[in-house]
């Protein structure tokens, strides 16, 4: 008779090739999760230098808009306004909305 000597080592549980390929996959879906979470990290970093880039050209043709207004109305004067077919607002009536209620009570010709 012939003696085999199996080691302990050799010996596979039944559970092993299971487990193992579920912590591959798990492994992978981390993998996978990690490099999306990076990536999109990234992106809305590029994406915020680009809108803060954008929002200073905003603000930049804004400031040079309200300095040609104040150009422009400080040379607009009767004369000037009477020439464009301006007119001076006469009969305004304003509406009062109590508190912070969204529905006001209209009287007569009142926007």
């Amino acid at each position: 008779m012939m003696h085999k000597n199996i080691s302990i080592l050799s010996l596979e549980h039944p559970m092993e090739k299971i487990a193992m390929r579920a912590l591959f996959v798990v492994l992978a879906v981390f993998l996978c999760g990690y490099l999306y979470f990076v990536g999109a990290s990234i992106l809305n970093v590029i994406a915020r230098r680009e809108a803060d880039a954008n929002a200073a050209q905003l603000q930049s043709s804004i400031a040079d808009m309200q300095q040609q207004y104040f150009a422009v109305s400080s040379s607009v004067d009767q004369a000037e306004a009477a020439r464009l077919g301006l007119a001076p607002i006469s009969d305004t009536q304003y509406v009062y909305r109590p508190g912070q209620t969204a529905a006001a009570t209209i009287e007569s010709n009142e926007i």
